[in-house]
């Protein structure tokens, strides 16, 4: 048996409207909200009394999409630090191909992006860079050198 698809990457934030913000001036596009609290969220995660907001934003082909989820109850657990480095273990990054990385990181500064080193040069083929965003998350930014 072979899967059909990766449907989506979820990412627990502690600010759903700057999430929303964020990855809408990057280019994806708000697919819907809702609201998830009851049996089925409980009994999926494992937890009790789980209230929770979600954002599903899809990129402009349809065919990525993260699912940005605020819990309102149980709250959202934080271990380690809040920002980890980027060598740390487990999920932690999610890269986009981009026209113009200037033009991004410029755009998403203003959401309060940092980058984490600078823009690099990939031999003749892309520029890259690593930015943190909303709730501590890595974003990385791909252009490819024409």
């Amino acid at each position: 048996m072979a899967i059909h698809r990766m449907d989506n990457v979820g990412i627990v934030v502690d600010d759903l409207a700057a999430a929303v913000a964020f990855f809408t001036e990057l280019g994806m596009e708000l697919e819907g909200e809702a609201e998830a609290e009851g049996t089925v969220p409980d009994q999926m995660l494992g937890l009790d009394g789980v209230r929770s907001s979600i954002a599903m934003m899809r990129t402009p082909d349809g065919h990525g999409k993260l699912e940005l989820t605020q819990f309102h109850t149980p709250a959202a657990v934080t271990t380690g630090p809040l920002d980890p480095p980027p060598n740390t273990r487990g999920l932690h990054r999610v890269m986009f191909a981009v026209d113009d990385i200037d033009a991004t990181l410029t755009r998403l500064r203003r959401h309060g992006a940092e980058l984490l080193g600078s823009v690099a040069r990939y031999e003749d083929s892309y520029l890259l860079c690593d930015l943190r965003g909303p709730s501590g998350i890595i974003v990385a930014l791909a252009e490819r050198i024409e």
